[in-house]
C-alpha cells in the first residue's frame, strides 16, 4: 500500500522518445489470460559481412486464436537500423508511433524500435495474415551491412482472455535494453498458488544464429532453453517459438515454459538475459504466472456539505477489478484532511474479483486545516501508511478530492457612532 501526497500535472504527447529506455513494466493483467506473439523479419537471409546488403519493405505473419479466445490487448512493435521509420501501415492501415526507443552501439550505428496499439485493429480483423508495409529502410542499411548489424522486423503480441484459462498475472515489460550487459527484472507481489503453465516470451532484435556464447535466459538463477529450436547457450538465433520457425533472421519472437523454475507459494521471481558477444537488444517481455492477489482500489462518489458545518459526508467505493483473488472482509480505509488523519473505516464484506463494495462516512475536519483542504481517501491503510494486505499493485490505493467547507465569516458588530 503506498500513496502520495504531492499533487502534480502533466501533459501527454502523441510520441514520446526515450532513449535506451530500461525495459520496465508497461502493462498488467490479471485474470484468465494468456498472450501469442506473431511476426516476421525484413531481413531476406541472415545478416553479416559476406550476405548480400538488401532488406525487404515488407512482410506477413498469420493469427490463428482458438474460438473462445477473445482479444484484450493488441500490442504492435517494429524495429531496426537507423534514427528510425515511424509511419507505417498493417494491412494498409496507417500506423503511426505511440513511443519510440533508440539504442547506440557506437557513433556510427544507431537502432530505433516503436510501439503503437493496434487492439481494435486485430479484434476487428481476427484471424487472418497481417502485412506490416512502408516500413522502408533500404537506404540505412549501407553503412551497417559490413558489420552484419543491418536488420527490421515486426512484431504483435496478442493478449487473450480464455475462461478454459485459471486465474493468471500476465505482465507486459517493454523498453529497448542491450545485452551483453546484463538485464535482471525482479518480479514482486507475487502469490504463486500454481506453477502450470507458467511461461516467459520476449522479443528481441539483431540476434544472430552463429554467434552463440552465453546467450542464456535464467529464472531464479536457472537457465532456461528450448531445445532443439533454443538451446541453452543460444537464445537470441532467429526464432519464432510460437510457430516452430528458425528463419526469423535477426529477430526472435520466443516463448518459454518455466513452471518447474518457480514454486508454490513464491513471492518473487529474478528473470535475467545475458549474451556473451552477439549484440542482442530486448524489446518486449511478457510472462504469464498463476498467481492469485486482490487490487483493492477507491473511488470518491460524492460527499455532502452543510452551511456553517465541519463535517463531511462522504460516499465511496471499493473496488477488487483487476486481481485474481477476493479482496478481504475489513480491509482498512483511512481518511486524512491533507495529512491529518479524520477518520478510519472497514470494508464490511469480502469482495469478488470485479466487484465492489460501496460505503458512507462523516468526517469531522478539525480547524488546524483550514476551510479548504485536499481529502485524501486511501484503501488498505491502517492510519499509518500501512498496508495489511498482500496486492497486485501496491500503488494504486488512493484518490483524493478538493473541498472548500461552506463556513459563514464571522459577523463583527460596529459600535454605535455618535456624529
Amino acid at each position: 500500500m503506498s500513496f502520495k501526497l504531492i499533487l502534480s500535472a502533466f501533459i501527454v504527447f502523441n510520441v514520446i522518445t526515450l532513449p535506451a529506455q530500461d525495459v520496465s513494466l508497461y502493462e498488467q493483467f490479471n485474470g484468465r489470460y494468456d498472450y501469442v506473439a506473431i511476426g516476421n523479419t525484413l531481413n531476406s537471409e541472415e545478416n553479416g559481412p559476406d550476405t548480400n546488403c538488401s532488406i525487404l519493405s515488407t512482410s506477413s505473419a498469420t493469427l490463428n486464436l482458438q474460438p473462445q479466445q477473445n482479444i484484450i490487448a493488441a500490442y504492435l512493435y517494429w524495429a531496426g537500423s537507423g534514427v528510425g521509420d515511424f509511419d507505417i501501415e498493417i494491412n494498409d492501415i496507417p500506423i503511426t508511433a505511440e513511443r519510440t526507443f533508440s539504442d547506440t552501439l557506437d557513433n556510427e550505428r544507431v537502432f530505433f524500435a516503436a510501439f503503437a496499439d493496434v487492439t481494435e485493429i486485430i479484434q476487428d480483423q481476427g484471424n487472418t495474415t497481417y502485412t506490416i508495409s512502408e516500413l522502408d529502410l533500404t537506404t540505412v542499411i549501407n553503412p551497417y551491412c559490413p558489420t552484419g548489424t543491418n536488420f527490421g522486423g515486426w512484431a504483435i503480441a496478442i493478449v487473450f482472455q480464455d475462461e478454459n484459462l485459471p486465474l493468471n498475472q500476465l505482465n507486459v515489460y517493454d523498453g529497448l535494453q542491450s545485452v551483453p550487459t546484463n538485464l535482471n527484472i525482479t518480479l514482486d507481489n507475487l502469490n504463486v498458488l500454481d506453477n502450470e503453465g507458467a511461461k516467459i516470451g520476449f522479443i528481441a532484435w539483431e540476434g544472430d544464429n552463429d554467434l552463440a556464447v552465453n546467450e542464456q535466459l535464467t529464472i531464479n538463477g536457472n537457465t532456461i532453453s528450448n531445445p532443439p529450436l533454443n538451446p541453452a547457450n543460444n537464445a537470441f538465433n532467429g526464432t519464432n517459438s510460437f510457430t516452430g520457425q528458425s528463419n526469423l533472421y535477426n529477430m526472435d519472437i520466443d516463448v518459454y515454459n518455466i513452471q518447474n523454475n518457480i514454486n508454490i507459494g513464491d513471492t518473487s521471481a529474478t528473470i535475467s538475459l545475458t549474451s556473451g558477444q552477439d549484440f542482442v537488444m530486448i524489446n518486449n517481455i511478457i510472462t504469464v504466472l498463476n498467481s492469485q492477489l486482490p487490487d483493492a482500489t477507491i473511488n470518491i462518489d460524492d460527499f455532502y456539505l452543510e452551511c456553517d458545518s465541519r463535517i463531511v459526508e462522504l460516499n465511496y467505493t471499493v473496488n477488487n477489478f483487476n486481481s485474481t483473488d477476493p479482496l478481504p472482509v475489513n480491509t482498512p480505509i483511512a481518511f486524512y484532511a491533507n495529512t491529518t488523519l479524520v477518520g478510519q473505516s472497514f470494508t464490511v464484506n469480502t469482495i469478488p474479483v470485479n466487484e465492489s463494495e460501496s460505503g458512507t462516512i462523516e468526517l469531522f475536519i478539525p480547524e488546524s486545516e483550514g476551510d479548504t483542504f485536499y481529502l485524501l481517501v486511501v484503501v488498505d491503510d491502517d492510519g499509518m501508511a500501512n498496508g495489511q494486505v498482500n496486492e497486485t499493485n501496491e500503488v494504486n490505493n488512493d484518490t483524493s478530492v478538493f473541498i472548500e467547507l461552506l463556513i459563514i465569516p464571522e459577523i463583527i458588530q460596529l459600535p454605535n457612532v455618535i456624529a
